[in-house]
């Protein structure tokens, strides 16, 4: 096994995690993106993906994420955030309790 981290995004944003160990694969589209996650996925535990990116394979990801492994962090890219990791985050938050912590909504 390589590592057990991975990160996939595109241009710079993958660099500072490169630089901290992590095991980088560029991607600049969906596609490369989709074929490097289904690839990585076989291979880590956790796999980092910019949100950018993230957000088409939101089906992929959905699939994947039905399996305790890999665990699939959508993060902003150097860009900035589209706002897939915060929605996928506060769906995941009412899922597990119940109520919306990020912001003080109860789930009806």
């Amino acid at each position: 096994m390589q590592g057990e981290t991975a990160i996939i995004g595109n241009g710079d944003s993958v660099l500072a995690f490169k630089a901290g160990g992590v095991d980088a694969y560029p991607a600049d589209d969906a596609l490369k993106a989709r074929e490097t996650l289904r690839r990585l996925a076989m291979t880590y535990k956790v796999i980092f993906i910019t949100d950018d990116l993230a957000d088409p394979l939101d089906d992929l990801i959905s699939r994947m994420n039905e399996q305790p492994y890999p665990v699939i962090v959508p993060i902003p890219s150097e860009g900035g955030s589209t706002g897939y990791a915060v929605k996928k985050l506060k769906e995941h938050m009412e899922r597990a309790l119940g109520v919306d912590i990020l912001f003080n909504k109860e789930e009806r």
